[in-house]
């Protein structure tokens, strides 16, 4: 279970929509109203806090800062105002009525990093946004926390990130033996304490009705089983509830073992085959590495793949990348940097959802046939099952 810092500005730094059975879906009209926006800004409202890449259910043009998105809830649901390019989002907890939105967008970023961050933002004929902001009040004192964190890290942070750049591992090892960066790191585990016990308390207090799980899973970027105590200490009428079963899906997945790889659907920079039997073809194993340009994560573990891809070469495993980047650039432009000597693709936004990728890197083993024997594995232990082979 990791924290979802997304909606504040905590990181600055992902959803299935489905129909009740039980509840009789309501129209609904969203009204909006975003000074800074251009004309012909495309809005898309998308299901949110699902962890699925979900596929917008209306999407709208904006005119003079205006736009309307129409569809039918049969309850509260969280849905993102997102917009495609540049990059921005906003949380509205939508029901059924009219409802309006109004506030400014400002452009930030540079470059390629481009985004837009919504301020001044008034909500009109959704009392269950209301509640949703009340309920997530406290992680406003979390920002303020942040960002005095951070102001108060920035000379010794600006530092370290320049020593990683630089690969500089002299000027990096003296940096970390300072009390500048003794000071910082103690700031960020004392945080980090913080957001766990403030998360828990939001989640506790309300894990009687629908709000506790969705809470759940809007405040955490995933879950793993090992978590299953969250969702034990919610009531029934919370575990029915349309959040409640997506919670309970996540912490109890069906795995792929045994089972034929799942779908890849992937774009690839040269002619390079993409279904399973041509990847598989001539190999005892692939390897199926799903990342992404801007997980940290994932980019680490790169030399390590590739210092061990001889020898797992020898041992016949191919690996092959699947990247989830929604830009095209950005995938190739990581891909160069990296220099992957491995097949590399891009998914073309069915995959990762196929194979229920929650968080990456996530790792993946097949056998000659395509057949799933190992999940959610790290480098460390596919290693060690090809010792055992």
């Amino acid at each position: 279970m990791k924290f979802n810092l997304r909606s504040t500005p905590l990181i600055l730094l992902l959803l299935v929509f489905t129909y009740s059975g039980y509840a009789q879906s309501k129209p609904f009209t969203i009204t909006g109203l975003i000074k800074g926006l251009p004309d012909g800004a495309k809005v898309e409202l998308v299901p949110g806090a699902t962890h699925q890449d979900e596929a917008p259910v209306a999407t709208a043009t904006v005119s003079q800062g205006k736009f309307e998105l129409k569809g039918e809830v049969p309850e509260p649901r969280l849905f993102y105002i997102r917009l495609a390019e540049p990059r921005g989002y906003y949380s509205l907890m939508v029901q059924s009525g009219e409802i309006s939105l109004t506030g400014d967008a400002r452009l930030s970023g540079n470059g390629d990093n481009k985004f837009y961050e919504f301020e001044h933002m008034l909500v009109k004929g959704s009392d269950a946004h209301t509640q949703f902001l009340q309920k997530k009040a406290p992680r406003e004192m979390l920002d303020s926390v942040y960002m005095a964190n951070r102001e108060a890290s920035k000379e010794i942070s600006e530092k370290v990130n320049a020593a990683y750049k630089n690969k500089d591992t002299v000027l990096l090892k003296s940096l970390k033996e300072t009390e500048a960066y003794k000071q910082m790191d103690a700031r960020e585990s004392a945080f980090f304490k913080l957001v766990t016990a403030t998360f828990e308390k939001i989640i506790r207090d309300n894990k009687d009705t629908w709000w506790g799980p969705f809470l759940a899973l809007d405040l955490y970027n995933y879950f793993t089983p090992k978590d299953k105590p969250v969702y034990e200490q919610f009531s029934q009428e919370a575990k029915d509830s349309y959040y409640g079963k997506l919670l309970y899906e996540q912490l109890n997945p069906k795995g792929f073992a045994g089972q034929p790889a799942p779908l890849l659907d992937l774009k690839a920079s040269t002619s390079i085959p993409t279904d399973i039997a041509s990847l598989t073809k001539g190999h005892k194993y692939v390897l199926v590495d799903f990342w992404a340009s801007w997980c940290g994560p994932c980019r680490r573990a790169i030399p390590a793949m590739k210092s061990s891809y001889a020898d797992l070469q020898a041992k016949g495993v191919q690996i092959v990348s699947v990247s989830i980047d929604k830009k095209e650039a950005d995938w190739l432009k990581a891909q160069k940097e990296e220099k992957l000597p491995w097949p590399s693709f891009l998914d073309k936004g069915k995959t990762a959802n196929a194979w229920k990728i929650r968080a990456i890197p996530a790792m993946f083993l097949l056998d000659e046939k395509g057949i799933v024997v190992g999940e959610n594995l790290t480098l460390e232990e596919i290693q060690a099952k090809m010792k055992e082979n």
